[in-house]
């Protein structure tokens, strides 16, 4: 039996079926008796201890096998269960209404998911998600349900479920899941993030695995093509035998990759680095092959905390990455990029309609130059170490791009007279990822010394599809002709100023996109750690005079769909480093 579902985590898991059972907690509203009252909030108070204690085992797990951006999801479980404004009013209902606790946490908690997942903000929506899986957690140990265990398994499972928390796939050990399915999920929840940290193989949004699947069942999780089969026939087994000797022999070829330049088969070299978020993430990038950090997300730093981190506190974790690379290896740090979908507990925000299109990134920074400036002292001190380079995210004129440039030329003048050391040369750039900006490119060229291409947002506002919304998703097409022609006017309005152009969205790390990106002359490609070997395998077999033409004949066609089988068809080698 085949099931479609999300590709998730690439990878072939084979092995008998494990079915995590979701452990309902009937919740019974009782009454309580007024000298009841008191030890009821204690019961409640020692159950949240309890949760807490147990989320910063996981989140120290986490941070060794995954690193600390994926830890700090178990920062953010830390702090709905320290809010007061939850945690208190679950114990004032208690009060109140003379009830159980269980009752006022699972009253307080569905007005609270409620009211989250009718807002538009995706990241208040993901808000509601976290709620739920931390109240899940107290509630079942106010029932006398204790922890399980995803680690002690006698032989590798693939794991059904539901869904995975973020909780659970932490502390999933590799030797012992092969891969997982679940019913619900998407590329981007936290639990395919994880797996393919991680690297289990995963599928998920299976819609009705956990009931077609019975444990002991033999399955086939392809996590790259998105498939489960339930009970294969023995041809389908041997075939996926040899797809995953292949795919292993594959990986190992693609290590040896490691230490080699981006070269392509005519001898043109371009840069392969990764994204980040912390030093931590820079440990795996440099594993993985990067030559250099092509986008830093230094809003990671402000997440999972309650306060700004320091001048000093910034400047460490900029220094950190700058030495795990060296001195050639380039070092590029965005900007703050706080709103849209990430906001801070301790900065008050405006409500607005669309977030997406309002006050964040530099809109923010340039309203708030005080939070401007401490980042910017920080990025500069930390230029000495190694090849930074600093890049403003959201700009959509030039007017903003010289707002920035005067506020960092102030700083620079702080940092002189008070004798600190920095590199006065520091290469300053920006992101386009406003359709404005890519018009303008020939202009902004002229004030910048790089452009990095964010194609994640470049694409979302340029077909006005929120990637994130089903219903248009469909409409979210990194080949559509409009796109890749923006693209391309913005690498040549940088060569024409003789300036670099990069990508660091995630069309950079795209197989059939990269021969495109190579033929329009992109010089630089920032992609996740894994994704960086794969690429380096196809440059090496990519002729970059030859890709010019096939660059040339892709702007004139018409649709996403004939694009993406022209190229596929054309560089047979995709499928040889996909399959």
């Amino acid at each position: 039996m085949e099931w479609k579902g999300i590709a998730a985590a690439s990878g072939y898991a084979m092995g008998p079926a494990f079915l995590l059972k979701e452990e309902k907690v009937t919740v019974a509203k009782r009454t309580l008796k007024p000298e009841e009252v008191d030890m009821e909030v204690k019961r409640f108070d020692a159950k949240v201890q309890q949760a807490i204690s147990e989320l910063e085992v996981i989140k120290e797990k986490a941070r060794q096998k995954l690193g600390d951006e994926e830890a700090e999801i178990f920062s953010a479980h830390i702090l709905v269960l320290q809010d007061p404004e939850y945690t208190g009013a679950i114990r004032e209902k208690i009060k109140s209404d003379a009830v159980n606790a269980e009752a006022a946490l699972q009253e307080v908690t569905d007005n609270f998911i409620m009211i989250f997942e009718s807002m538009d903000n995706e990241y208040m929506r993901e808000r509601a998600a976290d709620i739920r899986d931390v109240s899940g957690r107290v509630l079942q140990r106010l029932a006398g349900i204790e922890e399980k265990s995803l680690e002690n398994f006698s032989e590798p499972v693939v794991l059904i479920a539901n869904d995975l928390t973020p909780s659970d796939t932490a502390q999933l050990n590799r030797d012992k899941v092969a891969g997982f399915a679940t019913n619900i999920g998407g590329r981007t929840s936290h639990s395919a993030i994880m797996a393919r940290s991680m690297e289990i193989p995963a599928v998920v949004g299976l819609k009705g695995i956990v009931d077609a699947a019975k444990d002991g069942d033999y399955l086939i999780v392809d996590g790259s093509q998105g498939l489960v089969y339930i009970n294969p026939s023995e041809e389908l087994k041997a075939s996926y035998h040899e797809k995953q000797k292949k795919y292993e022999a594959r990986q190992a070829e693609f290590k040896k990759l490691k230490d080699e330049h981006s070269i392509t088969a005519d001898g043109h070299r371009i840069e392969l680095v990764s994204n980040i978020g912390n030093p931590q993430d820079a440990v795996g990038a440099k594993r993985n092959g990067a030559e250099g950090i092509g986008l830093y997300r230094t809003e990671f730093l402000y997440m999972g905390r309650d306060n700004f981190p320091t001048e000093d506190e910034q400047f460490e974790a900029y220094k950190a990455v700058a030495e795990q690379f060296g001195k050639e290896s380039p070092i590029v740090i965005r900007s703050l990029d706080i709103g849209g979908d990430k906001h801070l507990p301790y900065l008050e925000m405006p409500e607005e309609m669309n977030p997406f299109l309002g006050y964040r990134a530099i809109r923010l920074c340039l309203d708030r130059t005080d939070i401007f400036k401490v980042q910017l002292r920080a990025i500069l001190r930390a230029s000495v170490f190694g090849n930074v380079k600093l890049m403003y995210p959201m700009i959509s004129s030039i007017t903003e791009l010289r707002q920035a440039n005067q506020v960092l030329a102030e700083v620079k003048n702080e940092l002189r007279v008070a004798n600190i050391p920095f590199n006065d040369k520091m290469e300053v750039g920006m992101m386009i990822e406003i359709p404005a900006a890519a018009v303008i490119a020939d202009q902004l060229a002229k004030e910048v010394d790089f452009f990095s291409i964010g194609t994640n947002d470049l694409i979302q506002y340029t077909m006005a599809a929120d990637r994130m919304n089903e219903r248009v998703s469909y409409l979210y097409q990194p080949f559509n002709p409009a796109v890749l022609r923006l693209i391309n006017m913005v690498i040549q309005a940088a060569h024409k100023a003789g300036k670099w152009a990069g990508m660091c969205g995630e069309m950079a790390g795209n197989l059939t996109a990269i021969p495109i990106l190579l033929g329009m002359g992109l010089d630089e490609f920032s992609m996740s750690a894994s994704s960086v070997l794969p690429a380096r395998a196809l440059v090496r077999k990519l002729n970059r005079a030859e890709l010019t033409t096939l660059a040339e004949k892709v702007l004139e066609m018409e649709t996403a769909e004939e694009i993406k089988l022209f190229v596929e068809e054309q560089i047979t080698a995709i499928a040889q480093i996909q399959d």
